[in-house]
């Protein structure tokens, strides 16, 4: 077991809750290639909240049925369809490009960016979720998204997901909607942090082993090529595979 998958399974955590299978989600990490040293934008979230308040994540949340739907611009590259279909039950495309979809909307819902294109005109939003890339004329560009680590919450916790997270470049948001992060807001700040600022942030185990996982791979070259972490529990371990 790697030193990754360790962590994750030490991290402090009540199992206690009846079991449920996990939800499909999405996670979106924006990567700004700018400076010296590459920065990710990271949210914390509200103290508030009942489920990891006050901590800094990736925007994210669930698949919804109409990420299958929205009209998008571009396709994800070869490896991330190849690798979103394997170890799935009933794998297909619209699922996989419905995923990355997901990521962009929870992207914009929770900070206001929209990563897409505007020369396309304004996509038709199936429903209200996605009704302000219609409005600002954005289509979202999923072949901006490369498919970059998966992991899935332990059995017996209250919410459970199949977390896929995806890296884009920071250029790749084209409008932001202001407002959506604050007091009042499921995360209040945003933060664009170099992977060696993020130590001193209070971070789930999980985030911290991806953020990891992601510096490593912009040291490799970042190519899509790369093999795609996957993270699971199986028999109390978590356990570290690649998705080649």
């Amino acid at each position: 077991m790697t030193d990754f998958a360790t962590r994750l399974t030490q991290a402090e955590r009540r199992q206690d809750w009846p079991n449920v299978r996990p939800r499909d989600a999405a996670t979106l990490i924006l990567i700004d290639h700018k400076g010296k040293k590459p920065r990710v934008l990271m949210g914390r979230r509200h103290p508030k909240l009942k489920f990891m308040p006050g901590v800094f994540v990736f925007p994210g949340g669930r698949l919804e049925k109409a990420d299958r739907t929205m009209p998008v611009y571009g396709v994800l590259d070869a490896d991330s369809e190849r690798r979103l279909m394997t170890r799935v039950q009933r794998p297909t495309l619209s699922r996989a490009r419905g995923l990355a979809a997901a990521a962009i909307r929870e992207m914009y819902e929770e900070t206001g960016l929209l990563v897409g294109t505007r020369d396309l005109g304004a996509p038709q939003a199936p429903n209200d979720d996605w009704r302000v890339f219609e409005e600002r004329g954005v289509f979202p560009d999923l072949g901006a998204l490369t498919y970059v680590a998966r992991a899935i919450t332990p059995p017996r916790r209250p919410k459970r997901f199949d977390t896929r997270f995806f890296a884009a470049d920071a250029r790749a948001v084209c409008d932001e909607v202001k407002g959506l992060v604050g007091e009042d807001s499921e995360l209040v700040e945003l933060a664009w942090l170099t992977f060696a600022e993020t130590a001193a942030q209070e971070l789930p185990t999980v985030t911290r082993v991806v953020l990891e996982e992601v510096s490593q791979r912009i040291e490799a070259g970042s190519s899509p090529r790369l093999p795609v972490p996957f993270y699971a529990m199986h028999r109390g371990q978590f356990v570290r595979t690649l998705l080649d």
